[in-house]
């Protein structure tokens, strides 16, 4: 089922309209979960970190062993024809992904150079810049490299990601906030995390166990170019909970402000709103 509409698929060296079926019964993605895919946005006329998203899902690629196919530059030129159609006040999801079409030895590794490609294009409205989110725990923790294809934006991570909002959402909150290993503060189920004290900025330091976002490292330039304190640190969840501020950044909302972590209240603050101001200027400037 499509979570956006108006939806354009590249698959086969070219674009089709609609939700097209591109993946086969027998394709190792569709048993084997081989599978990589990124997200970047497009609005108001721009595509922000476009190079970047493309960039990564072929890294991503990589790290499930499968061959990546299209160059970074040629996946920009397709996705900006693909854009065309469609009118600049029209937010779209813009989802490069690819699969391994057949297994090798022992059917499990995939087969060198045998991959799907394809590009999604689905309108999906800008969340409201103030829609805020809360916070819930979760016993499901983010995996290590040793076990799970971490450094991939990979589809077999998600349905862990989706007990983790399962769980919090059943407490009543609107995201859960993830530990890593070690129990300290990792991301929220979907998005990376930041919070504010004292005015400075505070962000978990990358340590494998969750993907430091395009998105992530967009709003740590922007706010340290401005001026403001950003630190990549280990986080507990105390001191998310001794905050000031504190607010999620993902590629779908960019900015999400956090107003409660269970029964701890926040306001949306002056550097949330920063950070969003920030973005949007970069964005409009540079996308």
């Amino acid at each position: 089922m499509a979570t956006g509409t108006d939806i354009r698929t590249y698959f086969d060296g070219r674009w089709h309209d609609g939700d097209l079926p591109v993946m086969r019964a027998a394709d190792h993605g569709s048993w084997l979960g081989s599978s990589v895919f990124d997200g970047a946005r497009y609005f108001d006329g721009v595509a922000p970190d476009l190079e970047a998203h493309c960039a990564r899902v072929n890294r991503s690629a990589e790290a499930l062993m499968i061959t990546p196919t299209v160059e970074t530059d040629e996946m920009v030129e397709i996705v900006r024809e693909g854009l065309d159609a469609y009118a600049p006040d029209t937010a779209v999801y813009i989802r490069p992904m690819y699969w391994a079409l057949e297994g090798g030895p022992l059917g499990v590794l995939p087969k060198v150079g045998a991959t799907g490609f394809a590009i999604c294009l689905e309108a999906i409205p800008m969340p409201p810049r103030d829609r805020a989110t809360t916070l819930g725990t979760t016993r499901f923790r983010r995996p290590t490299l040793d076990c799970a294809v971490v450094n991939a934006k990979a589809g077999c991570l998600y349905p862990n990601n989706a007990r983790m909002l399962a769980e919090a959402h059943a407490k009543g909150f609107g995201n859960a906030l993830v530990a890593d290993a070690l129990g300290n503060v990792a991301e929220s189920a979907t998005s990376n995390v930041f919070i504010v004290k004292d005015g400075e900025v505070f962000t978990p330091v990358p340590n494998g166990t969750f993907l430091a976002g395009i998105t992530r490292a967009r709003h740590i330039a922007n706010l340290r170019a401005d001026g403001v304190a950003v630190h990549e640190t280990v986080l507990t969840f105390d001191d998310v909970r001794a905050a000031d501020e504190v607010f999620l950044s993902g590629n779908m909302a960019k900015v999400t402000p956090v107003t409660e972590f269970e029964g701890t209240h926040f306001q949306v603050g002056p550097l949330t709103r920063r950070a969003t101001e920030l973005y949007w200027d970069w964005a409009h400037s540079n996308g």
